[in-house]
């Protein structure tokens, strides 16, 4: 594992229980750091001399394995007396001006596309099926420069909750003329950014028993709404009084352009770990798993994913789920297309479909338990447990200003097929 970043504790600056945070430099997008909080009561301006204790860690949907996940470590505090506040434009002639007091309390980090020191997580737009870093940063991206933060209190239960919006770098949070904004019933201002910040909290944990939740729209002030009628719509829709902001194991949030996982402390310990899904991967290798046509030994290759297969790496056909090593039936063109994942027939069975490589789902934090990985999603060919496979072809992830469908975890891309997902059908060694 990479070491871990060194960073500095938020300053304790709050209204409304928001924070705002020093700023340390964003962390590489391919170093991953888990979410800590300092365990002592008092938080003084030296280093910790205890143990940090985990809050948990942000994983980013579809991006290229390994390395996906953020997190935060911290286990120093910085004073800072400067004053923070949202401005609220109501138009050319009216500005509210809301400010923040300290407080001891809590931790904030903040998430967004900009590279400034306030951005605790720099986010880039999600390309699916991207193959790297680099094929993101020629769309124009979506993600506000400071969609949200997330507050951690640093006493048991350690309780996480997001609010839309981010302070920037001069420690203001700026809603424009034609944000979304109105006037409480308490006479407190509120509004939305300009795509939103939607979450959605799974029914029954992130477990094997785990259903899709309602997808709602987040405030700068922390409270519920139901979707508007697109992203960018200016009319709010119905405060949900009977649901908070506060996150839970297995929340998704989406930014508009990328989706983010919160595995927490607690859930983490549950979840099977790389070294786990390795051993799962040289098991499935050890029972020798054969092509049925060319009868050639089958094997996965390592969990750091490749821009090609190799000689050795299954194929799937998506249709019937008939695990093959890859074959070309003479000519060219129909090579070029098995490799496209275009139509094949299967020579087991004469179903007809994609034709892809498979590839072991790397990012242990997607799993919803510890199963064998056997099913493999449509159209990727990305692997893993059954339920994980069934857990998140529920899942309606936002698309676009107004649309949803399931995507696999690991690569973003859109599922396809009666139930986005196939049965792996493996056959074993003839000696």
């Amino acid at each position: 594992t990479s070491p871990l970043p060194s960073f500095s504790l938020p300053v304790s600056l709050t209204l409304l229980d928001l924070t705002h945070l020093a700023s340390p430099p964003p962390p590489n997008l391919n170093q991953p750091c888990p979410m800590y909080f300092p365990e002592q009561e008092n938080i003084s301006t030296t280093a910790s001399t205890k143990v940090p204790v985990k809050y948990g860690e942000l994983i980013v949907l579809g991006l290229p394995c390994p390395l996906s996940g953020y997190g935060i470590n911290f286990t120093m505090a910085i004073s800072n007396k400067d004053q923070h506040s949202i401005s609220f434009t109501l138009s050319r002639a009216q500005t509210v001006v809301v400010e923040y007091t300290h407080d001891s309390n809590t931790d904030m980090f903040q998430i967004g596309r900009s590279t400034e020191g306030p951005i605790d997580f720099v986010v880039t737009d999600t390309v699916a099926g991207s193959q790297s870093n680099a094929d993101t940063q020629s769309v124009q991206s979506t993600i506000s420069r400071f969609a949200c933060r997330i507050m951690c209190q640093r006493t048991p239960p350690y309780t996480a909750r997001i609010y839309a919006a981010g302070f920037d770098s001069s420690k203001n949070i700026f809603l424009g003329e034609k944000a979304a904004k109105w006037k409480t019933s308490d006479g407190q201002m509120d509004g939305l950014t300009t795509n939103g910040v939607l979450v959605m909290h799974p029914r029954n944990g992130f477990t094997q028993d785990s259903k899709p939740g309602v997808w709602r729209e987040i405030s700068v002030c922390g409270n519920v709404f139901t979707l508007r009628e697109t992203r960018s719509a200016q009319q709010r829709g119905k405060m949900v009084e009977t649901e908070s902001q506060e996150l839970v194991d297995g929340s998704l949030i989406d930014l508009c352009g990328a989706t983010l996982l919160w595995r927490t402390a607690e859930g983490l310990s549950r979840t099977p770990t790389l070294k786990h899904l390795e051993a799962l991967r040289q098991e499935i290798n050890a029972a020798r798993p054969q092509c049925p046509v060319g009868f050639n030994t089958l094997a996965f290759p390592s969990m750091r994913r490749k821009d090609t297969p190799d000689e050795k790496q299954p194929w799937v056909y998506l249709q019937c789920g008939h695990v093959h090593g890859y074959h070309n039936w003479g000519n060219h063109r129909e090579e070029m297309e098995g490799r496209e994942g275009r139509q094949r027939e299967c020579p087991m069975c004469r179903a007809k479909g994609p034709y892809v490589p498979l590839w072991l789902g790397c990012e242990a934090g997607f799993y919803v338990d510890a199963a064998p990985p056997t099913h493999a999603f449509n159209p990727c060919g990305h692997v893993c447990s059954d339920k994980t496979a069934a857990f998140w072809s529920q899942i309606p992830l936002p698309h676009g200003t107004h649309t949803f469908h399931a995507a696999c975890p690991f690569c973003a891309q859109q599922l396809t097929g009666e139930q986005g997902y196939v049965r792996l059908i493996f056959q074993g060694p003839l000696d």
